[in-house]
This record gives structure tokens, C-alpha cells and sequence, in this order.
């Protein structure tokens, strides 16, 4: 897979500037908010509102995505492990890509905005790495 690097400016990454590889090694950590995903059907599956930090392993954990609702209301929230993302940057639409069926999303565990799990907890670490079939790393 090839991708495109992007100039990184105050807003995030905007600007191609050119590459090859599977993604960029280095991204702005506000950029993939509000960026769409999409499944391998070319469905959309939602956006990406918040991007979780594993500080103690120094990495990335999950991707918040929205899905459902209407003009935002009532919304559920989905936390992703960040791994099981594909970051496309082929064409210009560049697009998160999270291959799984919208039905299995509609019934993957999820979140009220106003009610957020706690992510620290082993058992639900667990159980979302186990529904969407992640082999988590450390």
C-alpha cells in the first residue's frame, strides 16, 4: 500500500507532499478527528470523534467513532482499537477504512457520549480487542 505525505500545519496534516509505505509515521493527534470511516463496501460507518491515548504504553488505543443518529442526536459512540483501522491515502478522498459489516457495528459495544467507559479496565479492554478480533500488541 502506497500513501501520500502530508505538511503539517496548525489544523494538522493537509498538504500531499508525496510517498510510499503502508501510512505516515507521524500524524498530528487532532487530525483524524472528524474524519469519516468507512467499511470495505464503501459504506459509511460513522467519524472519528476523539482519538484515546494509552499513556503508559506510549501508544495510541482506540479511535472513538459516532455512528448512528441524526444531525448528532442520539449518536452511540464506539471505542476502536486504533490498530484494526486502515488509513487510505490512495486518492484524494483519504479515509479511515474499518472492515466490519454496519450490522456488526450497529451491535458492537458501544457508549452514550454522557457516559463513558472506563477504558483502563482489563475486562472491557478485553472485550472490545475480542469483538472486533484484535491481537493486541504489549
Amino acid at each position: 500500500m502506497s500513501y501520500e505525505r502530508y505538511e503539517h500545519n496548525a489544523q494538522g496534516l493537509n498538504k500531499v507532499i508525496d510517498g510510499t509505505g503502508p501510512m505516515p509515521r507521524f500524524m498530528g493527534a487532532t487530525w483524524p478527528i472528524g474524519e469519516d470511516v468507512y467499511n470495505n463496501k464503501g459504506e459509511k460507518l460513522g467519524d472519528i470523534k476523539e482519538v484515546m491515548l494509552d499513556v503508559e504504553e506510549g501508544r495510541v488505543a482506540y479511535a472513538v467513532l459516532s455512528f448512528g443518529g441524526f444531525l448528532g442526536v442520539g449518536d452511540k459512540l464506539f471505542a476502536v482499537p486504533w490498530n484494526v483501522l486502515t488509513l487510505k491515502l490512495e486518492t484524494l478522498d483519504k479515509r479511515f477504512i474499518l472492515d466490519v459489516e454496519k450490522e456488526r457495528l450497529e451491535s458492537a459495544p458501544g457508549f452514550d457520549k454522557d457516559n463513558w467507559p472506563d477504558m483502563a479496565d482489563e475486562s472491557w479492554n478485553s472485550q472490545i480487542n475480542a469483538y472486533y478480533d484484535n491481537q493486541r500488541v504489549g
